[in-house]
């Protein structure tokens, strides 16, 4: 691992993005969301993901100054075509006109058409619970998961975030449909790991554990995270007649779509006694007794805050696998990668 300051890493996956053709304001929204999560640990959804924006750059497949903008609204719905634009700025302007509509009727949806990869969807809920919003969104892209019972990709890993303000730490559920991201085997290939049973297939269905050996990932509780990726993708991709998995496996190029939405919590209750009972629905549930394993229960989110907060003084470690790949991307682009931090201000964790 290599360490580095936050805003350091954040300068360079500007940078990079922009010479791959990012605009300025893609490549700054992207590079924050990607930081955001190495800070919080999720490294599955961080800078290891720049080389493969950069690809499908040139395959055609995000374009990287496409500007995002509504194409319909009627009450309290809202329709964004994102026209391949990075994911990153269009799932915040789907939040943003989520929350401007729920401002004026207590609740907000904005589906997002044709996005791209959006990476951690939890920066856009919590983008809602910031402003005193519950927030929720949900992403859907082509197969990269086995339905439940299939040794092949069948749905997707579609994620699902919901974030709900506290006078404490925001609540934030950040998951993926599937058992793990793939970035996570990404990250493993990166870092030379192997993974566990049970978080991948391979090409006879069997349980692998080499990342190289990968065919397809498995559904999260089995028909429960199949079940719940295909819902998904009603929500985000057939509501908005731009379905992506029926498409891709009738032998069709799929999409992404994404739905962005926003509670208005004064539509409901007093929003300063709302954020206190989260607060305290959290301190009851952490007040539970625990099993002998366990030595603390946490709140969903609170882990990554708590990573964060660290990292953003001490540094964010990257695995050697992801220097290396973003050093030949910046050799090939003349950009000057950033020093790590000394090892006496790296953390210890690191």
């Amino acid at each position: 691992m290599s360490v580095y300051r936050p805003d350091d890493l954040k300068a360079y996956a500007a940078a990079l993005l922009q010479a791959g053709g990012y605009s300025a304001a893609h490549a700054e929204r992207s590079a924050d969301i990607l930081v955001w999560a190495n800070a919080r640990g999720a490294n599955s959804h961080g800078v290891l993901r720049i080389p493969r924006y950069i690809e499908m750059i040139e395959e055609g497949k995000i374009d990287p100054v496409a500007t995002p903008s509504v194409i319909s609204s009627e009450g309290a719905v809202a329709v964004v075509e994102a026209a391949r634009a990075p994911g990153p700025s269009a799932m915040v302007c789907a939040m943003d006109q989520a929350v401007e509509t729920a401002g004026r009727f207590g609740i907000g949806w904005c589906s997002a058409r044709n996005i791209t990869h959006a990476g951690a969807v939890g920066y856009f809920a919590l983008r809602a619970a910031e402003k005193g919003y519950l927030g929720i969104v949900m992403t859907a892209s082509g197969p990269l998961m086995a339905y439940h019972g299939a040794r092949v990709s069948g749905v997707s890993t579609n994620p699902i975030a919901i974030a709900a303000p506290s006078t404490g730490l925001p609540l934030l559920l950040d998951m993926s449909t599937s058992t793990v991201a793939l970035g996570k085997i990404m990250h493993a290939r990166d870092t030379g790991s192997p993974i566990p049973e049970g978080w991948a297939i391979d090409t006879h269905g069997a349980p692998a554990t080499d990342p190289a050996q990968v065919e397809t990932l498995t559904p999260l509780g089995g028909p429960k995270g199949s079940g719940l990726s295909l819902m998904i993708e009603v929500l985000s991709s057939v509501l908005v007649s731009n379905p992506v998995i029926s498409t891709v496996l009738s032998g069709g190029k799929g999409a992404m779509n994404g739905a962005a939405l926003a509670i208005r919590v004064a539509a409901f209750a007093e929003p300063d006694v709302f954020a206190a009972q989260i607060a305290e629905l959290a301190r009851q549930l952490k007040a539970l007794p625990t099993t002998p394993e366990t030595a603390e229960i946490l709140m969903p989110g609170e882990r990554g805050f708590r990573l964060s907060a660290e990292r953003m003084t001490s540094g964010i470690p990257v695995a050697d696998g992801t220097v290396a790949r973003l050093a030949a991307l910046a050799e090939r682009f003349g950009v000057v990668p950033p020093e790590p931090m000394s090892p006496k201000h790296a953390p210890a964790s690191a």
